[in-house]
């Protein structure tokens, strides 16, 4: 009888399906477990990382169904998004045609995979009864204030004449047609999540189950910053420039102010000048950067003069403006002012354009390695402040506070928080998106679609020509239509929403998918939520989980969430790597998951894929390790074959032998090891391993016995223990086997097995017994053998008086429970 995985596996999904195995009701006296995995993008074909990530996300979900929990492990799919959309320009199909055959072949993947995904709750943000919902979301967050449209800063192609994601520009080029990209101004939707950047980062401490590295990433995105906004005013003129700085105390060392190119008041000083021309192509250089080029430590700091000075408010010095390429507009005030003397940055772009360098921080004590007055870089390190007005001689840090009050006394400025988040621009110049509700009326302005209205549909007679113009505009019944309000005419909003946000409260709508009144029932919400268990990429550590947490937040104070944090636990997997590079097209290194099923089965892949590696870390690919697992399976099955007659005999009972209670230990040991890899630190690895151990004891016991001495009810439990342990990790053939082994139910419904402590405790031990550390034989001794016991029963053995005859012992090691070494001369 061999082990046919084709057939076990299409036979048990068969069951599984026809079953509805894996449905879940809301059980008010049973505990929850919410598992789940970031939903995909339906691409079409699946990769090795979304095996990774499901197969990680399965295990828990069948483990914690066996301790006896509610578990909900829902799937659904992400579908909005730029591919669809190009796939419409390249291939001339629709968007939802493609998407739709997409979540088709996906589905059907992840079903071979054995995944124990509740079907019935399945979601596609491109379908109306999802992106119903999205519009509404937007609708609630635009009562609230939190949604608003303001000319920003956008990528815009001039070829293609449309608005590109960042994701869209490699290089400072359009990613589709390879023309240089510039800065354009438009109208673009915000979301406010900057109302809530004190509350997202204060409650990152309530983050107690996500790891470190993610929890660090979103705090420096949130970047909280505290000083001061300092008013300078420009030289000869009634305008003010105002300054955000951390640095209060390096005020007076202030050589020159710089403001990013595109600040609104630089065309204003410039126009008319001799510097108007020059500043022009200054922005236009610098606009085909994007912001990591402009802000990067490997970028050369450029700027350039424009003929304007501000005055220093603190000590009235002229001091020149320029315009340079790493201020940015989106951050601060748009201006900064340089300080050389204590600020790396500053000290590299004065240098470079022959600015004074004034220091006004000095080292505490004695420091002849500083000479502070001819510094080769600058100095950033505490001291006591120096050419600093009546603030001289004080310890800066104890000057920050006491600058900051003399600054707000006289009118120069004010205490100031910042944060380096900004506001989410959610507008899309797309077709394939949720369209954003509102709608522009002549006579009544900007107007949301009531929510009765809901869904805002997108069209299909639009038409899709890569030329640059979003496909919305081209759909005439669409963009015109009648105002909510007056009943005039009126046109709609052809922006749609970023894909972030459907995917920012969708794990909310996992509780109640089918409610067509509400997002959700708030009582199916209460049950399920937070999710206990999130697994994804770290890649996602701070759009989409910061997104999320927002979105919770706000949800929370409409009271609609009946949480204001997601997500308890963040699993951050690692990737897949194949000859160290993760695996694309590009490399040529892509393993396709659909090849190994086919040639080893879906157990074997998610085994291997688990026992690589830790699920943190990166796994690299090995085709021997795929082989190697699909051994152990088959020796997993032969080993059943081979004992599957004694459940026939399953009630005999004899006295313990000694290799009976050893096998014992083994299967309680094994079944301790792994409860606590699975509980305490998703060491799948490890627990995989102490199975494999357990399969070879078995296999042990069966070669070494004769089978008229077979405790069958030490096999059996040693079995079952192990079936039901490597369930949650290889689904079909543990199905199979608990089958074949005459058990009633699934494996799926067991309880998951607990150890027994007496099982635990031997009675003997064997020990290696070394010669210079060499091992030459193996006995077994007593727990309660002392030292002295142990010696005397290891010299007294035959094999090791025959092999010391004659030498001399220099000395003798115990290592209890373990070896004796005899070392000889």
């Amino acid at each position: 009888m061999n082990y046919d995985f084709h057939e076990i596996e299409a036979k048990w999904q068969k069951i599984w399906e026809q079953e509805d195995k894996f449905h879940r009701e809301e059980q008010k006296d049973k505990e929850k477990y919410y598992m789940l995995e970031m939903f995909p993008y339906p691409s079409g074909k699946l990769h090795m990382g979304h095996v990774r990530n499901y197969s990680i996300g399965d295990v828990i979900a069948r483990y914690k169904t066996m301790k006896g929990y509610n578990v909900l492990h829902p799937m659904g799919w992400d579908s909005f998004g730029l591919p669809a959309e190009n796939a419409a320009i390249q291939r001339g199909v629709r968007p939802n045609d493609w998407t739709v055959d997409n979540i088709a072949a996906m589905q059907k993947q992840l079903k071979e995979l054995g995944l124990s995904y509740d079907w019935d709750r399945e979601i596609t943000t491109s379908h109306p009864s999802y992106y119903k919902w999205t519009q509404w979301m937007f609708l609630q967050f635009y009562k609230k204030g939190l949604a608003y449209k303001r000319k920003a800063s956008v990528n815009w192609c001039p070829s293609c004449g449309t608005v590109l994601a960042n994701e869209q520009v490699v290089g400072g080029e359009c990613e589709r047609c390879g023309s240089q990209v510039h800065k354009k101004e438009l109208s673009q939707w915000f979301f406010k999540i900057t109302d809530y950047a004190e509350r997202l980062l204060e409650d990152i401490d309530k983050l107690e189950g996500w790891p470190d590295k993610v929890k660090i990433m979103q705090q420096n995105w949130i970047g909280k910053s505290q000083g001061a906004l300092v008013n300078f005013k420009v030289a000869g003129s009634e305008d003010t420039l105002t300054v955000f700085t951390t640095r209060p105390d390096t005020i007076y060392g202030v050589s020159y102010m710089a403001l990013a190119p595109e600040h609104p008041i630089v065309k204003k000083l410039v126009t008319g000048t001799e510097y108007e021309k020059i500043a022009s192509e200054f922005r236009d250089k610098i606009e085909t950067l994007n912001e990591i080029a402009r802000t990067s430590n490997e970028t050369e700091k450029e700027g350039l003069f424009i003929g304007k000075y501000v005055i220093n408010p603190f000590n009235g010095q002229k001091i020149p403006l320029y315009i340079a390429n790493y201020v940015l507009m989106e951050y601060g005030t748009g201006a900064v002012m340089g300080v050389p003397a204590h600020d790396q940055r500053d000290f590299e772009f004065a240098s470079k354009y022959n600015l004074p360098i004034v220091p006004v921080i000095k080292p505490k004590g004695n420091n002849s390695d500083i000479d502070i007055n001819n510094l080769k870089q600058a100095y950033d390190a505490q001291g006591i402040l120096i050419n600093s007005g009546s603030f001289t001689g004080m310890e800066n840090e104890k000057a920050m506070q006491k600058i900051i009050e003399y600054m707000q006394e006289e009118g120069m400025g004010e205490a100031k928080t910042t944060y380096r988040l900004r506001d989410w621009l959610i507008s899309r110049q797309r077709y394939w998106g949720a369209p954003i509700p509102i709608v522009y009326c002549d006579k009544c302005g900007t107007v949301p679609v009531p929510e009765e209205q809901l869904p805002v549909i997108l069209p299909t007679d639009v038409k899709f020509t890569g030329k640059g113009q979003n496909p919305l505009i081209t759909s005439e019944e669409f963009v015109n239509t009648t105002c909510p309000v007056c009943g005039g005419p009126a046109k709609r909003e052809v922006d749609t929403m970023d894909t972030f946000v459907c995917s920012s409260f969708y794990f909310l709508r996992y509780t109640d998918p089918q409610n067509s009144l509400r997002p959700w029932d708030y009582n199916n919400a209460k049950y399920w939520m937070a999710v206990d268990q999130y697994v994804g990429g770290v890649e996602h550590a701070i759009l989409h989980l910061l997104y999320s947490r927002f979105f919770t937040k706000v949800l929370y104070d409409l009271g609609i969430s009946p949480v204001d944090e997601p997500f308890k636990n963040l699993l951050t997997q690692g990737m897949v790597l194949k000859d160290g590079a993760k695996m694309s097209k590009s490399k040529g290194n892509i393993v396709s998951p659909k090849d190994i099923i086919e040639k080893y089965g879906a157990d074997t892949a998610r085994l291997f894929i688990l026992f690589a590696a830790p699920p943190e870390r990166d796994l690299e690919w090995s085709d021997k390790g795929v082989e190697g697992c699909y051994r152990f399976l088959n020796r997993v099955w032969r080993l059943i074959i081979d004992y599957k007659e004694i459940y026939k005999n399953a009630d005999k009972n004899i006295e313990l032998s000694d290799n009976d209670k050893e096998l014992r230990f083994m299967t309680h040991n094994t079944i301790k090891r792994v409860t606590i890899d699975l509980e305490e630190r998703f060491n799948f690895n490890t627990a995989i391993s102490a199975i494999m151990e357990l399969v070879n004891a078995l296999y042990q016991y069966k070669d070494s016995i004769p089978s008229d001495n077979w405790n069958n009810k030490v096999i059996i439990e040693a079995i079952d223990s192990m079936l039901l342990m490597l369930a949650p990790f290889a689904p079909h053939i543990t199905e199979e086997l608990w089958d074949i082994t005459g058990h009633a139910g699934s494996i799926h419904d067991q309880n998951w097995p607990c150890y027994d402590k007496s099982a635990l405790v031997r009675e003997e031990f064997e020990m290696a017994i070394q010669i210079n550390g060499k091992v030459k034989e193996r006995i077994r001794v007593s727990s309660n053998a002392s030292k002295g016991d142990i010696e005397q029963i290891a010299f007294e053995n035959p094999k090791i008086k025959e092999t010391i005859a004659g030498k001399k012992v220099i000395k003798v090691i115990v290592v209890p429970k373990r070896i004796i070494n005899i070392v000889i001369k």
